[in-house]
């Protein structure tokens, strides 16, 4: 379970035990606790607060308090649509969710936050070396870093900062992906050190 945002909208996404992913707003429909600090239970979330359980469709299944009562089927979290793409998990608070386009086959690199703007992400993409060499950006998000690729997913989140979700070429070794995690730590520290600098 994590939580997340989605043009501004604050989000839990989380996986059932049978594996399903599910992503809501961010608000127990009982007292408006966040449930990104409830936990999974088998294939229902629970609110930390009363332990209220829902489904994978957002519907309440259990109240601890109230044991042998059914739920209303009217108690319900805000389901929004989830699709899963190249290890990513694309949300939409508005319609069907659609996974945008990946310019090179890939796999899961990382994510990570960065107190910074696009500007300064894609600058500091272009002047972090890696393995001796600039990379060479290709596409908006898209770097070559010697015989490794890494695509740079941006999410905007609140005050400044951005979500990234790096994703590398698929042929990358797990030794070429740690090299290039490392590569987006630095990238990620030069990002925020020329926002401070500012």
């Amino acid at each position: 379970m994590m939580r997340a945002q989605v043009n501004g909208q604050d989000l839990v996404v989380w996986r059932a035990s049978n594996g399903d992913i599910s992503a809501w707003d961010n608000r127990c429909p009982h007292r408006g606790m966040a449930l990104s600090h409830g936990f999974v239970r088998g294939n229902d979330l629970a609110c930390l607060y009363h332990g209220w359980h829902y489904g994978g469709t957002g519907v309440c299944r259990y109240i601890p308090a109230h044991p042998e009562l059914d739920p209303p089927k009217t108690i319900k979290a805000t389901v929004f649509s989830v699709a899963i793409a190249d290890g990513v998990i694309w949300v939409n608070t508005q319609g069907a969710a659609e996974p945008a386009p990946v310019p090179m086959a890939s796999q899961p690199l990382r994510s990570f936050h960065v107190v910074s703007h696009s500007e300064s992400l894609a600058r500091a993409c272009r002047t972090v070396a890696f393995e001796g060499a600039f990379p060479e950006q290709l596409e908006q998000g898209l770097y070559q870093l010697g015989a490794r690729q890494v695509f740079l997913l941006e999410n905007p989140l609140d005050q400044g900062r951005l979500q990234i979700t790096a994703l590398a070429d698929a042929d990358a070794t797990p030794e070429g992906c740690a090299a290039l995690s490392r590569w987006c730590e630095a990238v990620r520290r030069s990002a925020q050190e020329e926002k401070v600098a500012a």
